[in-house]
Protein backbone atom coordinates (compact mmCIF):
# COMPACT_ATOMS: atom_id res chain seq x y z
CA UNK A 1 0.00 0.00 0.00
CA UNK A 2 1.24 3.59 -0.21
CA UNK A 3 2.60 5.41 2.22
CA UNK A 4 -0.49 7.45 2.60
CA UNK A 5 -2.71 4.61 2.66
CA UNK A 6 -0.50 3.39 5.48
CA UNK A 7 -0.79 6.34 7.66
CA UNK A 8 -4.56 6.79 7.19
CA UNK A 9 -4.72 2.98 7.90
CA UNK A 10 -2.95 3.44 11.39
CA UNK A 11 -3.15 6.59 12.28
CA UNK A 12 -4.11 6.55 15.91
CA UNK A 13 -1.01 3.85 16.73
CA UNK A 14 1.06 6.21 14.90
CA UNK A 15 -0.42 9.49 16.98
CA UNK A 16 0.58 7.34 20.04
CA UNK A 17 3.45 6.41 19.01
CA UNK A 18 4.73 9.78 18.05
CA UNK A 19 3.06 11.02 21.37
CA UNK A 20 5.21 8.71 23.82
CA UNK A 21 8.59 10.09 21.63
CA UNK A 22 7.83 13.53 22.44
CA UNK A 23 7.03 12.95 25.85
CA UNK A 24 10.26 11.07 26.23
CA UNK A 25 11.97 13.38 25.30
CA UNK A 26 10.88 16.52 26.62
CA UNK A 27 10.14 14.54 29.66
CA UNK A 28 14.16 14.01 29.72
CA UNK A 29 15.03 17.46 28.73
CA UNK A 30 13.32 19.07 31.80
CA UNK A 31 14.94 16.81 33.91
CA UNK A 32 18.02 17.12 32.42
CA UNK A 33 17.80 21.19 33.04
CA UNK A 34 17.08 20.83 36.52
CA UNK A 35 20.43 19.18 37.19
CA UNK A 36 22.59 20.45 34.29
CA UNK A 37 21.08 24.09 35.60
CA UNK A 38 22.16 23.12 38.99
CA UNK A 39 25.68 21.53 38.10
CA UNK A 40 26.34 25.04 36.32
CA UNK A 41 25.38 26.85 38.91
CA UNK A 42 27.95 25.21 40.87
CA UNK A 43 30.81 25.25 39.07
CA UNK A 44 30.30 28.22 36.89
CA UNK A 45 32.23 31.11 39.75
CA UNK A 46 35.58 27.66 39.19
CA UNK A 47 37.03 27.88 35.90
CA UNK A 48 38.45 24.31 36.96
CA UNK A 49 35.81 23.53 38.40
CA UNK A 50 33.32 24.69 34.72
CA UNK A 51 36.28 22.79 33.11
CA UNK A 52 36.16 19.85 34.70
CA UNK A 53 32.29 19.32 34.43
CA UNK A 54 31.65 20.49 30.58
CA UNK A 55 34.46 17.81 29.75
CA UNK A 56 32.83 14.94 32.11
CA UNK A 57 29.13 15.78 30.58
CA UNK A 58 31.57 16.10 26.79
CA UNK A 59 32.72 12.63 27.05
CA UNK A 60 29.31 11.37 28.30
CA UNK A 61 28.46 12.76 24.27
CA UNK A 62 31.26 10.74 22.85
CA UNK A 63 30.09 7.00 24.05
CA UNK A 64 27.98 5.50 20.88
CA UNK A 65 24.29 5.53 21.80
CA UNK A 66 24.09 1.99 21.45
CA UNK A 67 26.98 1.30 23.81
CA UNK A 68 25.16 2.77 26.62
CA UNK A 69 22.24 1.34 26.20
CA UNK A 70 23.43 -1.59 26.07
CA UNK A 71 25.45 -1.31 29.39
CA UNK A 72 21.89 -0.01 30.94
CA UNK A 73 20.00 -3.24 29.97
CA UNK A 74 21.95 -5.33 33.02
CA UNK A 75 21.08 -2.88 35.58
CA UNK A 76 17.92 -1.37 34.77
CA UNK A 77 16.27 -3.47 32.06
CA UNK A 78 14.93 -2.80 28.98
CA UNK A 79 11.80 -0.31 28.29
CA UNK A 80 11.41 3.25 29.75
CA UNK A 81 14.21 3.39 32.62
CA UNK A 82 17.59 2.91 30.51
CA UNK A 83 16.11 5.20 27.78
CA UNK A 84 15.24 7.98 29.95
CA UNK A 85 18.42 7.49 31.94
CA UNK A 86 20.38 7.56 28.53
CA UNK A 87 18.12 10.88 27.24
CA UNK A 88 18.99 12.40 30.39
CA UNK A 89 22.88 12.16 30.34
CA UNK A 90 23.02 12.71 26.35
CA UNK A 91 21.05 16.09 26.92
CA UNK A 92 23.46 17.81 29.79
CA UNK A 93 26.16 19.17 27.73
CA UNK A 94 24.38 22.00 26.01
CA UNK A 95 22.40 22.69 29.21
CA UNK A 96 25.74 22.59 31.46
CA UNK A 97 27.93 24.65 29.05
CA UNK A 98 25.64 26.78 28.37
CA UNK A 99 24.34 27.53 31.68
CA UNK A 100 27.94 28.62 32.89
CA UNK A 101 27.92 30.79 29.53
CA UNK A 102 25.49 32.52 30.68
CA UNK A 103 25.34 33.06 34.23
CA UNK A 104 29.77 34.34 33.49
CA UNK A 105 28.10 36.15 30.92
CA UNK A 106 25.59 38.52 33.32
CA UNK A 107 27.44 42.18 33.93
CA UNK A 108 28.94 42.67 37.22
CA UNK A 109 27.88 45.67 37.74
CA UNK A 110 24.26 44.54 37.28
CA UNK A 111 25.17 42.15 40.17
CA UNK A 112 26.82 45.09 42.35
CA UNK A 113 23.93 46.80 42.05
CA UNK A 114 21.74 44.07 43.36
CA UNK A 115 23.87 43.72 46.13
CA UNK A 116 23.83 47.11 46.73
CA UNK A 117 20.30 47.49 47.39
CA UNK A 118 20.32 44.19 49.97
CA UNK A 119 19.66 41.42 47.95
CA UNK A 120 21.45 38.08 49.53
CA UNK A 121 23.63 35.69 47.64
CA UNK A 122 20.74 33.20 46.67
CA UNK A 123 18.53 36.20 45.42
CA UNK A 124 20.86 37.51 43.65
CA UNK A 125 21.31 34.45 41.86
CA UNK A 126 17.66 33.60 41.39
CA UNK A 127 16.18 36.85 40.77
CA UNK A 128 19.13 38.69 38.84
CA UNK A 129 21.90 36.33 37.33
CA UNK A 130 19.45 33.13 36.44
CA UNK A 131 17.09 35.55 34.75
CA UNK A 132 19.77 37.17 32.51
CA UNK A 133 20.85 33.87 31.97
CA UNK A 134 17.71 32.44 30.89
CA UNK A 135 17.98 33.14 27.10
CA UNK A 136 21.30 31.14 27.02
CA UNK A 137 19.76 28.00 29.32
CA UNK A 138 16.78 27.88 26.59
CA UNK A 139 19.09 27.26 23.66
CA UNK A 140 20.90 24.97 25.58
CA UNK A 141 17.98 22.99 26.06
CA UNK A 142 16.65 23.87 22.73
CA UNK A 143 19.88 21.87 21.45
CA UNK A 144 19.55 19.14 23.76
CA UNK A 145 15.80 18.81 22.51
CA UNK A 146 16.48 18.30 18.68
CA UNK A 147 19.62 15.99 19.81
CA UNK A 148 17.58 13.13 21.65
CA UNK A 149 14.84 13.72 19.18
CA UNK A 150 17.34 11.34 16.80
CA UNK A 151 18.64 9.14 19.89
CA UNK A 152 15.19 8.40 21.43
CA UNK A 153 14.17 7.06 17.37
CA UNK A 154 17.49 4.47 18.69
CA UNK A 155 16.07 3.19 22.45
CA UNK A 156 14.00 0.93 20.36
CA UNK A 157 17.04 -0.82 20.51
CA UNK A 158 16.31 -1.71 24.08
CA UNK A 159 12.09 -1.88 23.70
CA UNK A 160 12.11 2.15 24.67
CA UNK A 161 8.69 3.97 23.40
CA UNK A 162 8.51 6.11 20.22
CA UNK A 163 8.60 6.06 16.62
CA UNK A 164 11.97 4.38 16.68
CA UNK A 165 10.29 1.04 16.72
CA UNK A 166 8.41 1.73 13.43
CA UNK A 167 12.10 2.81 11.80
CA UNK A 168 13.88 -0.87 13.49
CA UNK A 169 10.71 -2.82 12.32
CA UNK A 170 10.80 -1.25 8.87
CA UNK A 171 14.70 -1.79 8.43
CA UNK A 172 14.64 -5.61 9.64
CA UNK A 173 11.72 -6.24 7.20
CA UNK A 174 13.30 -4.65 4.36
CA UNK A 175 11.98 -6.15 1.15
CA UNK A 176 8.42 -7.37 3.14
CA UNK A 177 5.12 -5.60 2.45
CA UNK A 178 5.02 -1.98 4.34
CA UNK A 179 8.89 -2.18 5.25
CA UNK A 180 9.37 1.16 3.20
CA UNK A 181 6.36 2.48 5.26
CA UNK A 182 7.29 1.88 8.68
CA UNK A 183 10.86 3.05 8.40
CA UNK A 184 9.59 6.37 6.44
CA UNK A 185 6.39 7.40 8.84
CA UNK A 186 8.67 6.31 12.08
CA UNK A 187 11.43 8.80 10.00
CA UNK A 188 9.35 11.33 9.09
CA UNK A 189 7.28 11.61 12.40
CA UNK A 190 10.67 12.17 14.24
CA UNK A 191 11.03 15.01 11.87
CA UNK A 192 7.80 17.06 12.10
CA UNK A 193 7.96 16.55 15.90
CA UNK A 194 11.64 18.08 16.09
CA UNK A 195 9.72 21.26 13.91
CA UNK A 196 7.26 21.12 16.33
CA UNK A 197 9.13 21.51 19.65
CA UNK A 198 11.59 24.03 17.70
CA UNK A 199 8.38 26.21 17.64
CA UNK A 200 7.50 25.90 20.86
CA UNK A 201 10.99 27.00 22.11
CA UNK A 202 11.02 29.75 19.78
CA UNK A 203 7.32 31.02 21.59
CA UNK A 204 8.39 30.09 24.84
CA UNK A 205 11.65 32.61 24.18
CA UNK A 206 9.05 35.37 23.20
CA UNK A 207 6.35 34.63 26.08
CA UNK A 208 9.35 34.16 29.15
CA UNK A 209 12.51 36.51 28.05
CA UNK A 210 12.20 40.19 29.10
CA UNK A 211 11.79 42.58 26.14
CA UNK A 212 15.08 44.35 27.33
CA UNK A 213 16.65 40.82 26.58
CA UNK A 214 15.71 40.08 23.60
CA UNK A 215 16.65 43.68 21.67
Amino acid sequence: MGLWTYVTARWQALLMDSYLHASAVVQATLLATVLGVGLGVAVYRSPVGSAVATALTSAILTIPSFALLGLLIPVLGLGVPPTMVALVLYALLPIVRNTVVGLNGVDPAVVDAARGIGMGRLRVLTRVELRLAWPAVLAGMRVSTQLLMGIAAIAAYVKGPGLGNLIFSGLSRVGSVNAVELALVGTIGVIVIALLLDGVYVLVGRLTTSRGIRD
